[in-house]
């Protein structure tokens, strides 16, 4: 029963808000604990915005520093069916070439049917598609259905799908289906024959060919797209695809051509992609400007006036910080330092400003391309990679800076958040007490209180004596 307080019944005291008031006194450096749990809380919360920002910077600038990154270009055709792209292994120049033919998908239809046949022996027939290597796959359907046939053939997977359509009635209005047989590759390599009949049968050369029937046709023939390069001159070279796009017609070239190109001659002209390399570049300024200011936002000290007009100065999160200034200086570096040829960022237009941020001049980065194309990219890479490793530096999941920084306030939110837990038991055994001790209180003043109310009543009990009865009584 310590542990629970009557309010006041034998003394009239408030007994539980003395308590209270007590308590909140004693709870103090429990709150103390708290709000420096909920101080370091909030400088993680920044820390791992910050250490997003380092880890997507890293990203982008490593992919800048590739090999190659910046060797981009652009394709552009004379021909509006003819469409070109380049990547980062092409050259730039032009060149034509003459489209002699599209690429086809090898498409079948059988002759009209109700049913598939059977065989000699009553059973569905056996049908066989030859791929263009020469495998066979035979196939058994589970009953003569034209569904089950068309099962049959796309579970196989042969050269061929298949698809059922109708194709009216015969003369007993019977239903009557037709199988459409699509190569699964395009080109030449889908080509396929189909046959009625087993694989041995195909071997032996008793099978029937599927098309060779009445009403059955080959609707379009498999066929590689082709194309001619130096056409009508001693150079002249036919190159062929399986679709309608020519891969690597020149070494980082493509050409994808319609069939409303064959017959033409399209221009490709390759051209250095300047357009791509300042947006990279302006990319990799944005980036670190936003990590910059990240910092910057998070270490300002604000200055705020009281009521009596003095004034108090607070600092942010990153106020003091060393590590973050650290990461701050060294990404700043990476971006701002000359290059190892002794060449300034700012000639590629990457120039810095008096409060520490970069502005990019897209202007400068083009001229420094035109006037030096590898040297400029050389340079730009050389950039990217420093703020790369710099990056890393920070936010590596393991060894960063900021990641370690991260870990070491975690460990102490966790330790604080022990030390919370023993004040809760601790403030739970001292309000016990106080409360023990205040009813002990309460009870003994009850006890007094009662005391007094008996010897009140004793006292007004007695006898009272006049000063003139004492005078009469001499007197006699």
């Amino acid at each position: 029963m310590t542990g629970i307080s009557i309010n006041g019944l034998g003394s009239g005291l408030d007994i539980t808000s003395i308590i209270n008031s007590l308590m909140q006194v004693e709870a103090l450096p429990q709150q103390q604990l708290q709000q420096t749990q909920a101080n370091d809380q909030s400088m993680i919360s920044a820390l791992q915005t910050l250490n997003g920002k380092a880890s997507s910077l890293a990203t982008l600038a490593d992919n800048m520093a590739l090999p190659g990154a910046l060797n981009l270009f652009t394709a552009s055709s004379s021909n509006s069916a003819v469409t070109a792209t380049a990547g980062t292994t092409a050259t730039a120049g032009t060149f034509s070439v003459q489209i002699n033919q599209a690429a086809q998908t090898q498409v079948d239809v059988t002759a009209a049917m109700a049913t598939w046949p059977t065989d000699s022996t009553g059973a569905p027939s056996a049908l066989t598609l030859v791929d263009s290597t020469g495998k066979q796959t035979q196939i058994t359907p589970a009953s003569t259905s034209i569904d089950d046939v068309v099962s049959a053939i796309n579970a196989a997977g042969g050269p061929a799908t298949a698809m059922k359509v109708a194709s009216g009635t015969d003369a007993s209005g019977n239903t009557l289906y037709r199988l459409q047989l699509n190569a699964t590759h395009s080109g030449a390599a889908g080509a396929f024959p189909v046959y009625q009949g087993t694989s041995a049968d195909v071997t032996a050369g008793t099978a029937t060919d599927l098309m060779s029937q009445p009403g059955a046709a080959v609707v379009t023939t498999a066929q590689d797209a082709s194309a001619t390069l130096y056409a009508g001159t001693a150079a002249q070279q036919t190159v062929t695809s399986s679709s309608n796009t020519f891969t690597n017609l020149l070494p980082g070239v493509d050409v994808t051509a319609t069939p409303a190109a064959v017959g033409t001659t399209a221009t490709i002209t390759v051209a250095s992609d300047n357009t791509g390399i300042t947006k990279q570049a302006s990319g990799l300024v944005s980036s670190v400007n936003d990590l910059l200011s990240n910092i910057s936002d998070n270490t300002k000290v604000t200055t705020t006036i009281n009521s009596t007009g003095g004034s108090t100065a607070s600092g942010g999160l990153f106020t003091g910080e060393s590590t973050v200034r650290g990461v701050s200086d060294a990404i700043t570096d990476a971006l701002y330092l000359p290059t190892s040829n002794g060449q300034s960022p700012s000639a590629l237009g990457i120039s810095i400003n008096q409060d520490g941020s970069f502005t990019f001049d897209q202007s400068k980065l083009t001229s420094a391309l035109a006037a030096d194309p590898a040297g400029t990219e050389a340079s730009l890479q050389e950039i990217a990679s420093r703020v790369s490793t710099a990056a890393k530096n920070a936010s590596d999941p393991v060894t960063g800076s900021i990641t370690s920084l991260i870990s070491g306030q975690q460990a102490e939110v966790s330790d604080l958040t022990t030390q919370i837990s023993d004040w809760d038991t601790r403030l739970a055994d001292r309000k016990a007490t106080l409360t023990a001790l205040y009813n002990n209180m309460d009870t003994m003043m009850g006890t007094l209180k009662s005391q007094q109310s008996w010897l009140t009543s004793q006292i007004a009990g007695l006898p009272t004596y006049s000063s003139s009865s004492s005078s009469s009584s001499s007197n006699g």
